[in-house]
Formats: structure tokens, sequence, C-alpha cells
């Protein structure tokens, strides 16, 4: 298994595990019906740089990575994960979020921030904070969940320090 920098081609086994998350709209708030197009901008062409987690040639998972702002906040990123359905419960989050969070460093950056965690996906708000991200706001009904109906969506942030990163 090893994390690699995506390239254009593998877009097209990132596009399944990106339509379905999408598709589902219970994490991301990507349009239910994000096209193919769209998506390869949102996910490849848009952020700083993405990666894939592979197992013998097969994408299992996928992340960005971009400033989540700019000027006197670009020393903070932001990173969107994805793993497909038939490979979650394996850890591939949290390694992924390990990765990243040495990537960010790499890059120069100080922190990361999630902005928009949908409060209904449990499992991803344990995973961070079991990472060492806190909650620092909640943006109250701002989640529009296709079954809970309007629900919380969390910033969740995290200082990178080199030496605890992941």
């Amino acid at each position: 298994m090893t994390i690699r920098e995506a390239t254009a081609a593998d877009f097209d086994q990132i596009w399944p595990i990106f339509h379905e998350v999408a598709a589902a709209g219970e994490t991301y708030a990507y349009p239910r019906n994000v096209t193919q197009v769209e998506a390869l901008k949102l996910w490849l062409t848009t952020p700083l740089k993405t990666f894939v987690f592979e197992d013998q040639d097969q994408i299992l998972g996928t992340y960005y990575i971009k400033a989540n702002q700019q000027g006197p906040g670009d020393h903070v990123c932001n990173c969107g994960y994805m793993v497909s359905s038939a490979a979650r419960g394996r850890g591939i989050a949290a390694t992924m979020c390990d990765h990243s969070q040495h990537i960010a460093l790499e890059l120069g950056f100080k922190a990361m921030q999630f902005n928009f965690v949908a409060s209904t996906n449990e499992g991803a708000v344990s995973l961070w904070q079991r990472l060492g991200f806190d909650v620092v706001g909640r943006l109250p009904k701002a989640f529009k969940h296709p079954v809970s109906g309007y629900v919380d969506a969390l910033v969740m942030y995290k200082w990178l320090d080199p030496g605890t990163a992941g």
C-alpha cells in the first residue's frame, strides 16, 4: 500500500469514489449530481496537490491539499478525504490524514482546517478528534443532509507541530 501524488490518468479510478461520495450527499457540500468534468476540476485541478492511496494498482482513497485562504491566512491548509465504500474501516482515512499533515508541513503550512464537517458524519468527527483536531466552530443547520435534514456543520482545526504531526 502506498500514498503517492495523483496524476491526471488516476482520475478514471478517482471518479467512482468521488461520484459515490458526492451522490450520497451525506458528507460533502458538492452537488449530488456533480459531473465528472466538474469533479476533475474540484478534486484534481484546483487543489495545490492531490494524492491517492493505492493497493496493488487499485486506488482505494484520495485526498487533496490546498491553502484555506490567501494572504494572511495562507499558512493554514485545507484537505478533503474520500475512501471507497469497499475499503472503509481499514484505517485508510487515518493514514491519509497523517500523510497530509506531513505534506502540509513540507509545503510550509502551519495549521490545517476542515471548514464544513457534517455533524452527522460521526466517524469522521471522531477520527479527526482522535488525530488532534479541535471543534472550533459550529454552524447551526448549515448542512442539508439527505436523511437527517438540516444539521450542524463543524469547523475543525489543528496547529501542526513538526514534532507531533500525524
